[in-house]
């Protein structure tokens, strides 16, 4: 099973990214989808998730009204709509599934309760 991001980019202060997240090699439509990211000296943060059917979707209070997170089952795609970007947002951003383990809910913001498999894309902010 895996998770391949891609999207990430330099973008100036106020600007927009969005980032794609394809899955594979798993049921891609029963596993609620997450968005972390890892700034420099920060430790990772639970940035938005999404339910395993899209119709429910979280997001941390530092980004909230800015990403706005949508998924495509039929595409096993998950996306991150980054709007009015700021240098705070510069990390490298990964995209998880949740974990199958008692306590991990679609809207859990611990780590644990999302795989670590690693492949991240780099969103930097800046003039």
């Amino acid at each position: 099973a895996q998770l391949v991001v891609s999207g990430g980019g330099l973008v100036q202060p106020g600007g927009s990214l969005r980032l794609s997240c394809v899955g594979s090699e798993f049921r891609f439509d029963i596993y609620a989808i997450a968005w972390l990211r890892l700034a420099p000296g920060k430790e990772l943060e639970w940035v938005s998730s999404i339910h395993s059917g899209g119709g429910s979707s979280w997001y941390a209070d530092s980004v909230k009204g800015r990403f706005t997170i949508s998924r495509h089952n039929a595409n096993n795609t998950v996306f991150l709509q980054l709007d009015s970007l700021k240098t705070e947002d510069t990390a490298i951003y990964y995209c998880e599934r949740l974990q199958v383990r008692s306590g991990c809910l679609s809207d859990s913001p611990q780590i644990y309760c999302w795989t670590n498999w690693g492949q991240g894309t780099q969103v930097t902010v800046s003039t």
